[in-house]
């Protein structure tokens, strides 16, 4: 999924990634210790595609208020978000 970025290997398989530049948001939550994480892309639907060529397991594409949202199944099984944001950008 992330071959497009260069990378280093740190040792035993732990890649570190070289990735372009990035938006941090912090929300508001009633439960402590909740932490997401979402990558965004110009266009989702054509990122799915592409994931899904690569062999890359990701959901549907769901239309959000704010945005339009698939989310990538990782290797250990876990998921993360990806989405086309309609939110004002800084």
């Amino acid at each position: 999924m992330f071959s497009e970025f260069p990378s280093v290997d740190a040792g035993d398989g732990w890649l570190i990634f070289g990735l372009p530049a990035s938006e941090a948001a912090v929300h508001p939550h009633n439960e402590n210790d909740r932490h997401e994480l979402y990558l965004m892309c110009d266009d989702v639907n054509a990122f799915v595609e592409k994931m899904r060529e690569k062999g890359v397991t990701c959901t549907d594409a769901a239309d959000q208020r704010w945005g339009i949202l698939t989310a990538v199944t990782l290797p250990g099984g876990g998921e993360l978000g990806v989405y086309q944001p309609r939110h004002e950008r800084p």
